[in-house]
């Protein structure tokens, strides 16, 4: 199973800008109601996609640095990074189809 990697500051230079696939940034928080359900659709994302794409989650809570860096102002914010650039982002929670068409459009 390719399930998603918890990355903290110290870990993101690793985890996501050095990656040898995009990597898709989940940045969420345990309060948030639509983060819970965007999850588990980044799970199976993760999942059915290992090769292609890694998952990463960054706790906004955690890891304010990070969101503050990346200007994430509301949660969810889901990043694309290919290449150790940033190619797309979005805000809120997108179904399933549509995320995978826009990891795609950047392949």
């Amino acid at each position: 199973m390719n399930a998603p990697v918890d990355v903290t500051q110290a870990t993101f230079k690793d985890e996501v800008i050095e990656a040898d696939t995009p990597v898709l940034v989940d940045f969420w928080a345990e309060w948030c109601g639509p983060c819970r359900k965007l999850s588990p659709i980044l799970d199976e994302i993760a999942e059915e996609m290992s090769g292609e794409i890694k998952v990463a989650k960054v706790n906004v809570d955690d890891e304010r640095a990070l969101g503050a860096m990346f200007q994430v102002l509301s949660i969810p914010t889901v990043l694309l990074f290919k290449d150790g650039k940033k190619v797309d982002e979005f805000v809120g929670v997108q179904p399933k189809s549509q995320i995978i068409s826009r990891i795609q459009a950047q392949q």
